[in-house]
């Protein structure tokens, strides 16, 4: 029991100088913190929405607007292909989950329909008497669709929020349709519910030319083209926003963006948003520039025309400028969004709530309360109850302490008020181990066995227990944060951990400090 091995001695002081290392920013205000040389440890305990405030947002996702673009989407393409094949149709309509069309030829209405099915493979097209076709979404690929759009429309918001730039934002899906979004810290909620109340779906159309868009606004909208408000410019004549008349075709898409910053117009020095397609976006766009040189291309967004402006040459580069009386922080957010990507369907805002760092601070002063009286009132009682072996249990407490804080830090695991409860909880179960051994030492003491031989048999007939023990609890902490959510999982991260560090201050420095004290006393008698 005397021996411990050197390598064990180094371990054991290297993990606690580095404990302090990481735990003591901390003690730092943020902004100080901050403020340190990268090579120093600077990372603090990031706190949970319910400690630091924030934003808390439920969201539920269309998925009903995502399948009738798709089968709007699937509409225009079987028009293609009856064009193409030279069938008359009539009657070719999206019903909101289904697509209907009658065919006037009854000879030719299995090949409509096959024509209708190779535009979507998802879609199941059945003739329904009397020329009629019908087209909808088989069963499992309607939920398999769904889903994914949860899915990408989740991935979305992710990215979106890390583009503000926020830390340890707290994003999971809830039941079939819905996103949980809550942003610890966030001073500005309303630029949050801007940021995801936009679905940023950019498209570029060619307007239509030959249509007045006074005409248009009466209902003489012509067959492949349709009307749109601009997003800023005011028709002076109404003072209503000024209307386009533009084709429906999709020239391109902002699914080929692959970059968007804000930046200012050399000439007008107004704020603009440049963006950059990849090389398919950059062919396409060098294309269409060549072919519609002096015509107006509009630039939409969210069924909002931003601009149209007038392309006086080919524009080989595969980039270009969005212009649109944009502020500073409207081009910054426009940037944003288009970087982040469009979402596959609306969101809708179902609950919305702003918790202040009012109730965040008094719960960090009760939960230090709490910790500092647990602490002390198991110090005391280990001090009282085994002496100096209870003292040396209460300095491997405090180091237990000190690693908890470090690993909070490091893995910048977000801390919430049932995490303190956690951290609370592992102060009361830190010296279970000590208490196994100590106990089992003074029963070998009573046996009439020498100290190191009384000591030697404590720790290693107690280590299975303390090993067993601890590992059934550790088991409970994972299951616990692998199926719980939110406030149930910051308490298993600081159990887990509490956990760790338990088993390590019991078994490596509590042991430590013992056989140090034997080799330097070589006592008689236990004093326990």
């Amino acid at each position: 029991m005397i021996y411990f091995a050197k390598w064990k001695l180094v371990t054991v002081v290297l993990t606690c100088l580095l404990g302090l290392m990481f735990a003591a920013p901390n003690l730092l205000d943020r902004d100080t913190a901050r403020s340190l040389p990268s090579w120093v440890p600077h990372q603090q305990i990031s706190l949970g929405l319910d400690l630091q405030g924030g934003a808390h947002m439920l969201l539920a996702v269309g998925i009903d607007e995502a399948i009738a673009e798709r089968l709007e989407a699937m509409l225009d393409g079987a028009r293609v292909e009856l064009r193409k094949a030279r069938i008359r149709y009539a009657d070719l309509a999206n019903r909101g989950d289904h697509v209907t069309v009658t065919i006037h030829d009854p000879a030719r209405i299995e090949e409509a329909r096959q024509l209708i099915r190779e535009v979507d493979r998802d879609i199941a097209v059945a003739a329904t008497g009397n020329g009629r076709i019908e087209a909808r979404f088989r069963d499992d690929a309607g939920t398999a669709y769904a889903s994914s759009v949860v899915d990408q429309a989740l991935e979305i918001v992710r990215r979106r929020i890390d583009e503000m730039g926020t830390r340890e934002p707290n994003i999971q899906r809830q039941g079939e349709d819905r996103i949980l979004v809550q942003v610890p810290g966030l001073d500005d909620p309303k630029r949050l519910e801007d940021i995801l109340g936009k679905t940023a779906k950019m498209t570029f159309h060619l307007v239509d030319l030959k249509t007045d868009p006074v005409e248009a606004l009466s209902g003489r909208v012509p067959p492949g083209s349709m009307v749109l408000p601009s997003a800023d410019e005011v028709d002076p004549a109404t003072g209503q926003p000024r209307t386009y008349v533009i084709r429906k075709r999709v020239e391109l898409s902002g699914e080929n963006l692959i970059g968007a910053q804000p930046t200012f117009d050399q000439r007008t020095n107004l704020p603009v948003v440049s963006f950059q397609f990849d090389g398919i976006g950059g062919r396409k766009f060098a294309r269409i520039t060549t072919e519609n040189t002096g015509k107006p291309f509009a630039i939409v967004l969210d069924g909002k025309v931003i601009s149209a402006p007038r392309i006086t040459e080919p524009i080989l580069g595969g980039s270009g400028i969005i212009t649109g009386g944009f502020t500073v922080q409207e081009a910054n957010d426009l940037a944003l969004l288009l970087r982040a990507g469009a979402l596959p369907a609306p969101l809708t805002i179902l609950e919305q709530r702003t918790v202040g760092p009012g109730l965040g601070a008094d719960s960090i002063a009760a939960g230090k309360l709490a910790s500092a009286i647990g602490l002390v009132a198991v110090v005391v009682f280990m001090g009282l109850a085994y002496g100096r072996f209870g003292l040396m249990a209460d300095v491997a407490l405090l180091v237990n302490v000190v690693l908890i804080v470090a690993l909070l830090s490091t893995l910048q695991a977000t801390l919430t008020l049932p995490g303190i409860a956690g951290i609370v909880l592992t102060i009361g179960m830190a010296v279970d181990a000590n208490v196994l051994v100590f106990e089992r030492i003074r029963e070998e003491s009573r046996r009439g066995r020498t100290p190191i031989a009384a000591i030697d048999a404590g720790y290693s007939r107690a280590l299975s227990t303390i090993i067993d023990a601890n590992v059934t609890t550790l088991i409970a902490a994972v299951l616990l944060f692998s199926f719980g959510s939110g406030p149930v999982r910051g308490f298993a991260v600081t159990l887990a951990i509490g956990i760790v560090t338990s088993l390590f201050t019991a078994i490596m420095v509590t042991r430590m400090m013992v056989v140090l004290w034997l080799r330097s006393v070589r006592p008689k008698i236990l004093p326990i």
